[in-house]
């Protein structure tokens, strides 16, 4: 089964189980890392934000306009930033690791 690393905020990383077809978000939530994803995937908010490893960044497919929409609304943006419900786990991505923003903007609630 491939892994993922966490970067959470205080520096702390964490790897864990990663199952394919699984997202970023999905992953996070099954175990216990702190990512909201308000809109439960859906692609209508930012609260899932994550900052991609740079060695990782180009291997991913290129986000879509709406990912790109709702980037703009995210705390913390960074050249590597990309919504963790959008980034579906493979093969291909074992090992990726991702770092958690210092917050999030929930313009959901």
């Amino acid at each position: 089964m491939p892994t993922m690393i966490f970067v959470e905020r205080d520096g702390t990383e964490r790897a864990v189980d990663a199952p394919i077809g699984l997202s970023i978000l999905e992953v996070a939530h099954k175990h216990g890392i702190d990512i909201e994803g308000a809109c439960e995937g859906s692609l209508a908010c930012s609260t899932c934000h994550v900052i991609i490893d740079p060695t990782w960044y180009e291997r991913l497919a290129k986000a879509s306009e709406d990912e790109e929409d709702m980037l703009d609304l995210a705390f913390g943006l960074e050249k590597t930033s990309r919504l963790g419900c959008q980034i579906v786990m493979s093969e291909s991505l074992d090992g990726l690791r991702v770092k958690l923003p210092s917050s999030v903007r929930n313009n959901m609630a």
